[in-house]
């Protein structure tokens, strides 16, 4: 059997080119490698957004809010221009309800400019970034981005635990736009829940909830990673639950183990990988629980975690509010509300800053409530569905992919059904989260047959 040539997008014979068509081929992927970097500095930016709003550039907070969005539509647009963002049923039919939503906030809803378009960014701009990184993005740039992820969480948990045992007042908890009072959150026993990087604590749990992802993936499957900073992103990731004294997080990171075990499940030689990695696990919460500084973190963590959960029924009563709760009452909660809702963003905190001069929840605090108060019972029900039906199209095509022994999809898919259907995409950094791990996804799933496009 003759070998195949596999060229470098410089090397390429004029011959070959000619023989198999790839002239444009070529042309497309020269063009664009400065996508690609497009969709890393989206991801650097989501992470270390906080950072600069509340150290390197406090005085810049309010416009940094939004400093992916004019980088979301340099991408889409660049993307559109190279045939690199095919249409699709779910930007398309979020695209029409965006715009019909957008038309009645301005015509019959708060009547705001700047607000409306503030709501709308959100469909129009970072919902068809997912579709824009999962043709920009190859499986190789989503296994490098896991790389990195691994790498930033040694030096995030590090300042977390700073933030957790450091008074509010200090400079690595100082809030958005250099405030004194602090970026924590209420925690239990005095302490407070740290922000990492991020503006606020939501973003620090969401990056180790994505964080678990990668950790799971690389323990069970083959593929090549620097086993040291595997162990300390592992420790990391361990260390962070109790000192985010999250329960978000701790219930994330079980959803994570749990997809991890179907995946694993189906191929035998993955359980004993699986195994070798439990068992590492339970060494290191053992080591890590018998450690002073972390000792004390898990105690505040174990307070609150069972405090709460007297307050909400348990463990399953807490799992049942908070996921399926948010469609009831935003469903039955409607008695006088318009037809089409009181406008696109008017629910968040933005856009309530814009109208009353204080950051409130004036809608709701649950996404699809928020959805539903906005653009009334008809279109936030329509944007419910579509969201819903583009997870569960994930989760086909995710679990496909373990048939063919890639496992890495169906484990990202464990973040991505906690925030893609209901998670707060009103909050800038859960919405980045939900992009990304949307769009890399389907970088994996989807199906590309060009060569170049597809080099790693």
């Amino acid at each position: 059997m003759p070998q195949k040539n596999i060229y470098s997008v410089e090397k390429v014979p004029e011959s070959f080119l000619k023989n198999n068509n790839l002239n444009k081929s070529i042309t497309v992927e020269s063009s664009s490698v400065w996508l690609k970097r497009g969709v890393w500095l989206y991801f650097l930016l989501l992470i270390f957004e906080g950072a600069l709003r509340k150290w390197i550039l406090p005085g810049l907070s309010a416009p940094l809010l939004v400093v992916r969005d004019p980088l979301a539509i340099l991408i889409i647009a660049s993307a559109w221009n190279k045939n690199l963002l095919p249409p699709n049923k779910y930007m398309s039919s979020m695209i029409v309800v965006c715009v019909i939503a957008t038309i009645t906030a301005l015509t019959i809803g708060h009547g705001s400019i700047s607000v409306a378009a503030y709501g709308a960014r959100i469909l129009l701009i970072h919902f068809p970034l997912i579709f824009a990184i999962g043709e920009i993005f190859s499986r190789g740039d989503v296994v490098k981005i896991g790389k990195v992820m691994l790498w930033i969480s040694i030096p995030v948990v590090i300042l977390t635990a700073m933030q957790f045992y450091s008074p509010q007042s200090s400079w690595v908890n100082r809030g958005v736009g250099g405030d004194m009072e602090g970026s924590g959150f209420s925690g239990a026993l005095g302490f407070f829940r740290p922000s990492g990087t991020f503006s606020f604590t939501t973003g620090n749990t969401l990056f180790f909830s994505f964080l678990a992802c990668f950790v799971l993936f690389f323990w069970v499957s083959n593929e090549k990673v620097n086993k040291i900073i595997l162990i300390a992103a592992t420790t990391a990731l361990l260390a962070s639950i109790p000192f985010s004294i999250s329960r978000t997080l701790f219930f994330s990171i079980v959803v994570s183990l749990f997809f991890t075990l179907i995946a694993v499940s189906r191929d035998p030689k993955y359980l004993v990988r699986m195994l070798l990695a439990t068992i590492f696990l339970v060494l290191m919460i053992t080591l890590l629980s018998h450690t002073e500084s972390i000792g004390t973190a898990i105690n505040a963590f174990t307070h609150r975690f069972e405090t709460a959960g007297k307050i909400e029924g348990g463990v399953a009563g807490s799992i049942l509010n908070r996921y399926l709760g948010g469609l009831i009452d935003a469903i039955t909660n409607t008695d006088n509300l318009p037809f089409f809702g009181f406008g696109i963003g008017m629910g968040t905190n933005a856009g309530s800053a814009m109208l009353t001069g204080d950051r409130a929840f004036l809608i709701a605090e649950e996404e699809w409530g928020r959805l539903i108060g906005e653009m009334g019972i008809a279109l936030g029900i329509l944007t419910i569905l579509i969201r819903l039906a583009f997870s569960f199209s994930l989760t086909l095509k995710s679990y496909k992919k373990i048939e063919n022994g890639d496992l890495l999809p169906w484990i990202l898919l464990s973040f991505a059904l906690l925030i893609i259907p209901q998670g707060q995409w009103a909050q800038p950094t859960a919405l980045g989260f939900s992009t990304l791990v949307g769009g890399l996804i389907l970088a994996i799933v989807s199906t590309k047959e060009n060569l170049f496009l597809r080099n790693e």
